[in-house]
């Protein structure tokens, strides 16, 4: 069987965690902990099995890169590692990190920044070394870059993190020793870890987090001692209040009657909540119709926003 096959089929289990994880809106850290532990499963199954290396065809070749046939290279780089040591590092680092982060940033934004992270390191690293044959591997990049996302957005937050135990420490503290660390050592280092990727993964996400971040879920610079405090479930519900569209006129010009205008009336009176909004929301979709062309309407859910939208077409309803 060709080793292309095999890529393959390496490929769809580091995609199938992610995949699942979306649909059923869990976090997407975990999954990415998970697709690599799978991946990193299987490429040392079939590398002790087959004698097949799976570096050949996925690892960062800085003098290659950049060609149409290796792009790839630059995100699955990230899915393959030396060993279960480098593999736990980055794994323990992006669960750790990445949960906090994730319920600040909401799954979408956090997916962003991850894959921010990867390519910041990746191409940073190519640039450096940029016709070298020795290959580059693991998700470190994006470790950092996850810490560098977090510094810029939510430094005073307080995370578990291994620094010699696992204790919970400021935010700032831990990136910039984590970075300080990287940047050390990358002048007169011998070792074959990727220091400058994880300096510019680190970079990278810095610099754009806080474009990605803006109309998250929680605000950036709050301060709340945390995601692991009551404090965020609350910043997060202030966040999204503050996007809740108006209740207080209607696309049917208050024309509905019967139950759906009863629907109506009681989701003015207590659709201030985000719980209580959803719940007559979704009754209303039941009720009602479209005000343009009559046909029906669901409710969605929009970055923790429920509205009601038309089946036919968008531009018919989307409300409030």
């Amino acid at each position: 069987m060709s080793p292309w096959v095999w890529f393959g089929c390496w490929a769809v289990i580091a995609v199938a965690p992610l995949i699942h994880a979306w649909i059923r809106k869990t976090p997407l850290s975990l999954a990415i902990g998970a697709s690599l532990m799978l991946t990193y499963l299987f490429q040392a199954t079939i590398r002790w099995g087959l004698d097949l290396n799976l570096f050949v065809q996925g690892a960062l070749v800085p003098a290659v890169a950049f060609e149409s046939e290796h792009l790839h290279r630059l995100i699955s780089a990230a899915w393959l590692h030396a060993g279960l040591l480098h593999l736990l590092g980055n794994v323990l680092v992006i669960i750790l990190v990445g949960v906090p982060l994730e319920q600040r940033l909401g799954r979408g934004r956090f997916l962003w920044i991850y894959i921010i992270g990867v390519l910041g390191g990746n191409i940073g690293w190519t640039l450096a070394n940029w016709g070298s044959w020795v290959p580059c591997i693991g998700a470190s990049g994006a470790a950092f870059g996850l810490l560098g996302c977090y510094l810029a957005c939510w430094p005073k937050d307080e995370i578990e993190f291994p620094l010699i135990l696992i204790r919970r420490r400021p935010v700032a503290w831990i990136a910039l020793f984590k970075f300080g660390l990287e940047v050390m050592q990358y002048p007169s280092s011998t070792s074959n870890v990727a220091h400058l990727a994880h300096i510019t993964g680190f970079i990278a996400c810095y610099v754009l987090a806080k474009p990605i971040a803006k109309g998250g879920l929680v605000p950036i610079g709050t301060v709340d001692g945390g995601p692991s405090s009551q404090g965020s479930r609350e910043a997060q519900d202030t966040a999204i209040k503050s996007r809740m569209g108006d209740i207080s006129t209607d696309p049917w010009n208050d024309g509905l009657s019967g139950p759906a205008r009863r629907t109506l009336e009681r989701l003015r009176e207590e659709g201030d909540e985000i719980e209580t909004r959803q719940a007559w929301l979704e009754q209303l979709a039941e009720q009602a119709k479209c005000p343009i062309c009559e046909g029906k309407i669901k409710a969605v859910d929009i970055a923790g926003i429920t509205v009601l939208r038309c089946t036919t077409s968008p531009k018919h309803l989307e409300w409030p």
